[in-house]
């Protein structure tokens, strides 16, 4: 079974669009409760909040892929930017590595993280 890894950018990008939509979609709930105005205030207000944290996340996402580091794919030959140890091509998604150590091991996006789990052995 061929898994399909996505960049870390992207996942970052699509979680921003989505707050998006779900802000849209509670403020719109909140139209179904116009005789109550605190109540439809409410939805509209936690509606507006979610829209607002989707600027805020893309504004993160944009400062963080400054600082990504630019690599050309092995397999799609197209530049790709990579966040941490591991991470995957924008565009064909290859697996990736900038850790000369994890080169041949099996994709795992744990490698990322700070502290690495103990092998049992």
């Amino acid at each position: 079974m061929a898994l399909k890894y996505t960049s870390k950018i992207n996942k970052i990008r699509t979680f921003a669009l989505s707050l998006v939509f779900i802000g849209i979609v509670i403020m719109y709930l909140g139209l179904y409760f116009k005789a109550s105005f605190t109540v439809m205030t409410i939805f509209m207000l936690v509606g507006f909040l979610a829209t607002l944290s989707s600027a805020a996340v893309y504004i993160w996402i944009g400062m963080l892929s400054t600082k990504a580091v630019q690599v050309e794919c092995p397999n799609c030959h197209k530049v790709t930017k990579v966040l941490g140890r591991v991470d995957a091509c924008m565009f064909c998604k290859q697996p990736l590595t900038m850790d000369p150590s994890l080169e041949g091991i099996e994709f795992d996006e744990k490698y990322n993280q700070k502290k690495q789990p103990k092998e049992e052995g």
